[in-house]
């Protein structure tokens, strides 16, 4: 498959002189094929315009279009996970700025092969889960198919609902020394790359715009679209959404799930978004239930069902592969797909092919030898230091082998004879490998060319006209010159891949252009987990304030021990210990020693720093609707306070982060409140600041207007409140307790009064969606309707304890009530018309 043909462009002819200048540095691996020079240090044909290109701009202005693609994918906000990272910390999306080059008549060779492998692993799957002909038939040993832990028992019989197991098929492909491409791993889970591969092209079609046209390289969007379709042609119901199904955000690959959810109108949920009821898939959304008959799954088959599969997971959905026994939801990949992944298979994949398609592979997979047979456990053996062994099937042998392959050569003596002893013991669970050497293509370091090993993965979808093949793909770089090993997670990085064409390229794309784009104020469906994490996103913040100022007012009043001071101090102290905020111990320490506790260590469910944890990490996974300013405002108070190191500041210096806290809460408070669109997203919102405020106001009056009170209790009691001034400008006189109740709890003119908190919950209420069928309104509705009308009669005087405590509860139940109607969805029917908002 090695490509030597010229290719047509649209670029000035090549000028020699400036490519000799470009790679006169350039020193390709020994017995390692280059993708850019042929083994007598020539250009191949199809470089040689991109770099003519390259020498013609000049390093300096080479250097300012990548940085350019860098900025892009960063404001982006491309990112990916480093699973061994303890903090599970972001990190930029790596770009390796040259793109792999593969002329036309290569990538059609390559075309045929994945086309007709990817037909092959569907055979293989039907066959697995249901007539069983290669095992009964001794093409394939039984071991190989029902010892693997992707083979789902539970699936066995049941057929998928568009008939196919695989919608979307990679495989990983290297090219070996003798320029021949091979299957390295194929990919059928849940495929991932396709969206980075996507942003990649963004990235440099911008960055290099004249030579990604010159050059007729194919675009991406005709398949994204294809696959599109193939999906959409499976939905019953014209207003259905098709889900892509996210293990959540801290998988590596979410940005992925989210940017290509939202690139082909795809509806991004989660386990817990997803219900099934009376054997059908729902999504939990504001409006109520609707039906979900298309899924596009991104997490492991294993975790999709707690209730027949890992009883342990708690992200996938329960009652989802009855769902599919029954028909009534299309779920690509079929749950069962990932047993293709195993490596024991490919060992048996020519066999496999002759057997169901009566001919070769046209793309092999590299020599794979299976330890559970004795000819080839006795082979492997005597010939360890030449060749990588590796678990015979998708997952990692614990304290032996990671998920990927190692060099036998390269293990330790203690290594190599555990291994030993392991195949001795169970032969089964593991497979040797032919020893890779991956090509190299051209980096750029530091205004140069430089060979670095690669992988490259393609992408194959089944649409409604057959397989079709991603012109293009997902290169992983490795950033050191070892061409037997490359990986993200190891600080490899990732080209764009440009398939060159001999003619003009149709300019498909998905992204609507200016003139094409239509007018609409509604974002879609709102679905339960994103309102939810926006109620309680207004929660934590909102109480992290009344605990900040619960200990400024405390740190205040510490230097008072005797009398009435006392007994506000201890009245601040126990509300702090109520909520989980300070420990009983720590109430005994020093006013800077309960600073610094209080501020910057996790003693409780309530503490600050795991308040504003759960704050950030309920804004993480809905940082969509935010705006960067109101984000990095968030980070920038959990950076402020979650910090032990600061335990030791003095009572000066934690008054002043108090109050920078205070400060920065305002501002998020203040972004939230003028970036959001009036929707319903930003009603939860405000819901859950104005509950917790209530609620907190609440506790406030009960614990400093109550009958045995000190009076400088209702002074304490308006600071916490944040209303002296306002009190001070109505009475001018010291405080006294029913105007200071009427102004903290009755008055709707006050925008810390519970009254005013109430009305506006009152509002939202109103305006959210009806999840009745019966027009009433709903529980929530009933209670906060009838507790504005009791705050609007309350006369100030007769509030009792009892009264505000009941007003606490029944807030308390209005939260309930609507976490039931919105977020958990109580069982209910669901009505026969109901639709996807």
């Amino acid at each position: 498959m090695q490509n030597s043909q010229s290719v047509a462009t649209s670029l000035p002819p090549a000028d020699t002189d400036g490519i000799d200048g470009l790679i006169q540095n350039y020193a390709p691996l020994s017995g390692i094929y280059d993708e850019m020079l042929d083994a007598h240090g020539a250009v191949r044909p199809h470089w040689q315009a991109f770099l003519a290109s390259l020498a013609a701009m000049g390093p300096d202005e080479v250097g300012r279009r990548f940085g350019a693609a860098d900025r892009n994918l960063r404001d982006s906000g491309v990112f990916y996970r480093v699973y061994d990272d303890p903090a599970g910390a972001e990190r930029v999306w790596p770009l390796s700025h040259i793109p792999l080059l593969l002329g036309e008549q290569e990538w059609h060779a390559l075309e045929r092969g994945l086309v007709q492998r990817a037909a092959l692993i569907e055979s293989l799957l039907s066959d697995a889960y249901g007539p069983s002909h290669l095992v009964h038939d001794g093409v394939v040993p039984a071991a190989v198919i029902a010892g693997s832990p992707e083979f789902l028992h539970p699936m066995v019989g049941v057929t998928p609902v568009s008939g196919s197991h695989l919608h979307l098929y990679a495989v990983d492909i290297g090219r070996g020394p003798d320029g021949r491409w091979w299957v390295l791993n194929d990919r059928t889970q849940a495929p991932s790359g396709a969206g980075y591969a996507l942003e990649n092209r963004l990235a440099m079609s911008r960055a290099l715009p004249d030579i990604y046209r010159g050059l007729r390289v194919e675009r991406l969007a005709g398949f994204f679209q294809a696959f599109r379709g193939a999906l959409a042609s499976h939905s019953r119901s014209s207003e259905a959404r098709i889900c892509v199904l996210s293990p959540g955000q801290m998988n590596e690959t979410y940005f992925e799930h989210a940017y290509l959810a939202r690139y082909l109108g795809f509806l991004l949920v989660e386990g817990e978004d997803l219900t099934v009821r009376g054997d059908e898939v729902f999504v939990r959304t504001v409006a109520g239930l609707k039906p979900a008959e298309v899924i596009w799954r991104r997490l492991d088959a294993d975790f999709s069902d707690p209730l027949e599969l890992n009883a342990q997971s708690r992200l996938g959905v329960p009652g989802l592969v009855a769902a599919l026994r029954s028909g009534s939801v299309l779920l690509a990949n079929a749950l069962g797909a990932g047993l293709a992944e195993s490596r024991s298979l490919m060992s048996f994949m020519p066999a496999i092919s002759q057997r169901l398609l009566g001919k070769n592979l046209d793309l092999p997979n590299i020599a794979t030898w299976w330890c559970g047979q004795k000819r080839e456990r006795d082979y492997v053996l005597a010939n360890l230091d030449n060749l990588a062994i590796a678990p015979a099937f998708a997952r990692a042998l614990p304290g032996i082998l990671g998920q990927g392959a190692r060099l036998v050569s390269d293990l330790t003596a203690p290594e190599r004879k555990t291994l030993l002893e392991a195949i001795a013991k169970r032969g089964i669970d593991f497979v040797a490998q032919e020893a890779v050497k991956l090509s190299t293509l051209p980096v750029w370091v530091n205004g140069q060319l430089e060979p670095r090993p690669f992988l490259l993965r393609l992408f194959v979808a089944r649409t409604e006209t057959g397989w079709q093949v991603m012109p293009g793909g997902f290169c992983r770089v490795s950033d050191s010159t070892n061409t037997s090993a490359v990986s993200m997670q190891t600080g490899g990085k990732s080209a764009d891949v440009w398939v060159l064409s001999d003619k003009p390229v149709p300019e498909t794309t998905l992204l609507p252009s200016p003139e094409g784009v239509q007018i609409r104020r509604q974002p879609g469906a709102l679905p339960s987990r994103t309102a939810d994490n926006l109620f309680w996103l207004g929660r934590y913040v909102e109480r992290a304030e009344a605990v900040l100022r619960l200990l400024r007012a405390l740190l205040a009043r510490m230097t008072e021990s005797t009398g009435s001071g006392a007994d506000v101090i201890k009245r601040l102290v126990d509300l702090l210990i109520d909520w989980d905020s300070m420990s009983a111990e720590t109430a005994t320490q020093s006013p800077a020693l309960i600073a610094g506790v209080c501020l910057h260590k996790a003693e409780g469910t309530g503490s600050l720093p795991m308040l504003l944890r759960a704050a950030r990490g309920a804004a993480s996974v809905i940082r969509d609707r935010f705006s960067p300013e109101a984000w990095r405002s968030l980070n920038n108070l959990v950076a402020l306070l979650d910090n032990p190191a600061l335990a030791e500041a003095s009572g000066a210096e934690a008054f002043e982060r108090i109050n920078q806290a205070l400060q920065i809460i305002a501002a998020f408070a203040g972004l939230a409140q003028e970036n959001m669109n009036r929707l319903n997203g930003w009603r939860f919102l405000d819901i859950g600041r104005r509950m917790e405020r209530a609620i907190a106001t609440c506790r406030f009056v009960r614990q400093f207007a109550a009958p045995d009170a000190p009076v400088e209790a209702l002074d304490t009691l308006l600071e916490l409140g944040d209303s002296q001034i306002t009190y001070r400008l109505r009475y001018v006189m010291v405080a006294a307790r029913a105007p200071v109740i009427d102004l903290l709890m009755l008055d709707t003119n006050n925008p810390r009064s519970a009254a005013f908190q109430v009305a506006n919950i009152e509002k939202h209420l109103a305006r959210l969606p009806h999840v009745a069928h019966d027009g009433l309104p709903t529980a929530a509705e009933r209670v906060i309707v009838r507790l504005a009308a009791d705050l609007t009669v309350t006369e100030a005087e007769k509030v009792s304890i009892k009264q505000v405590y009941d007003i606490e509860q029944a807030l308390l139940r209005v939260s309930s009530e609507i976490s039931l109607n919105y977020f958990t969805h109580r069982e209910r029917p669901v009505a026969p018309n109901e639709s996807m908002a």
